[in-house]
C-alpha cells in the first residue's frame, strides 16, 4: 500500500501567463506558494476476490473490469500511461475540489507519485510535474496552465518562469521572519462557489489583443512582487497593495473571472481594511485571499462573517510518499 500527501497551491501573481498559448510567444512567470492543506491518495493492488478488477473512490465510487470503462479521465489515462492494473485507489482532501487551489493537479501529481511508488520506482519532482502536465493538458485535453502541477510537485514559495523551452523553478529568498509576517497578514475565505477551472479557461480563452496586453501587464508585476518580498528595505504591505492591482487586471482578462457576488465580497474586504486581495485560481468562485494588517483582521473577519475562514501556513515539502508498504504483485498474464 502507498499513501501520498500533496499540497494545494496559492497563486499570487502571474496567473494566466502560465498558459502555453501565451508563454510560448511572450514568456511567463508565476509567484506562488503551497500551504498546509493537502490531498491524500491511497493506492494498492486490489485482491482478486471480486468480480471487478479496479475500484476507485473519490467523490463517487467506480468498480470496473476494464480500464477503458473508468469514467474519471485523469485516473483512466494515468493507469494507461503507467500500465497500472488491478488497482484500488482512494482520494480524500482537506479542501473541496474545483475551488481555485489547483486541486485537480495536486491529485494528478499525488496519483502519479503513488503509482510510481507502487511499481517500486523513483520519480523526481520534475518528472512528476512534467507527466502531470502531459496527463491533464494532452491526454485529458483539459484547458489550463502549467503552474498547478509544478507547484504541487515541488512545493514551497517559488517563482516559476516559463518560456518556449519549458519552465524553471526558483525558490523565493526571504527571511523566516519576513515570510512569517507575510503568512500572518494573509487571510483566506471560502466563497462556497466551486467550478471547473478548465471551463473558466475556455470561457476566458485568449482571443484578442487586449487580453494579451493585460497578461503582459500582469507579468511585469511578478518582478515587482518578488522585489518587495526579497528586499528587506521595502514595505511588505506593498505586496498587499500590488495584489489589488493584479486582481483588477485579472478581472479584465475574461467575463468569467468574477461575478457580481465575488465583486461585492471583495469590495467588503477592502472597505473593512484589507490592502488588497484576489480570487484564487482561474476565476468564477472558490477562495478569496486578502492581505490584511493585524490590527484590521477582526474587522475583515466580521465583514466576511458569512464565509468560512480558513487559517493556513506555508509549506515546503511538495508531494511526498508518507507511507510505503511494498507488495508482492504478479500481473495476471504471468500467473
Amino acid at each position: 500500500m502507498i499513501i501520498t500527501k500533496t499540497p494545494f497551491r496559492m497563486s499570487f501573481f502571474g496567473g494566466g501567463t502560465d498558459m502555453e498559448s501565451f508563454f510560448k510567444e511572450n514568456g511567463g512567470s508565476v509567484l506562488s506558494t503551497t500551504f498546509d492543506k493537502y490531498c491524500y491518495v491511497n493506492v494498492r493492488h486490489l485482491p482478486r476476490f471480486f468480480d471487478y478488477s479496479t475500484e476507485l473512490s473519490y467523490s463517487k465510487t467506480e468498480r470496473v473490469t476494464d480500464i477503458d470503462a473508468i469514467e474519471h479521465p485523469a485516473i483512466r489515462n494515468a493507469m494507461k500511461m503507467l500500465d497500472m492494473h488491478e488497482i484500488r485507489l482512494t482520494y480524500e482532501a482537506d479542501l473541496p475540489a474545483r475551488s481555485g487551489l489547483g486541486t485537480s493537479s495536486s491529485f494528478a501529481v499525488g496519483m502519479l507519485n503513488a503509482f510510481y511508488a507502487l511499481k517500486g520506482k523513483y520519480a523526481s519532482k520534475k518528472q512528476l510535474a512534467d507527466e502531470a502536465i502531459y496527463l491533464e493538458r494532452v491526454l485529458c485535453d483539459e484547458a489550463g496552465g502549467w503552474q498547478d502541477q509544478i507547484a504541487a510537485s515541488f512545493g514551497g514559495f517559488n517563482r516559476i518562469d516559463f518560456n518556449a523551452d519549458g519552465y524553471s523553478v526558483h525558490p523565493i529568498i526571504i527571511s523566516p521572519e519576513r515570510k512569517k509576517r507575510l503568512n500572518d497578514n494573509l487571510m483566506m475565505f471560502f466563497t462556497g462557489f466551486t467550478r471547473f477551472s478548465s471551463d473558466i479557461q475556455k470561457a476566458n480563452h485568449l482571443d484578442d489583443e487586449s487580453k494579451t496586453k493585460q497578461l503582459k501587464q500582469m507579468l511585469t508585476l511578478v518582478d515587482e512582487a518578488e522585489s518587495i518580498l526579497t528586499d528587506q528595505s521595502k514595505d511588505l504591505d506593498d505586496f498587499g497593495r500590488l495584489l489589488d492591482v493584479t486582481w483588477k487586471l485579472k478581472r479584465q482578462t475574461g467575463k468569467s473571472v468574477s461575478t457580481n457576488n465575488i465583486d461585492n465580497l471583495y469590495d467588503k474586504g477592502i472597505t473593512a481594511g484589507a490592502l488588497g486581495g484576489k480570487l484564487l485560481g482561474a476565476g468564477g468562485g472558490g477562495f478569496l485571499v486578502f492581505y490584511v494588517q493585524p490590527e484590521k483582521q477582526m474587522l475583515v473577519k466580521e465583514a466576511m462573517k458569512d464565509l468560512l475562514y480558513i487559517p493556513f501556513k506555508f509549506e515546503d515539502g511538495g508531494t511526498q510518499v508518507i507511507y510505503y508498504g511494498p507488495e508482492d504483485y504478479s500481473p495476471l498474464e504471468d500467473k
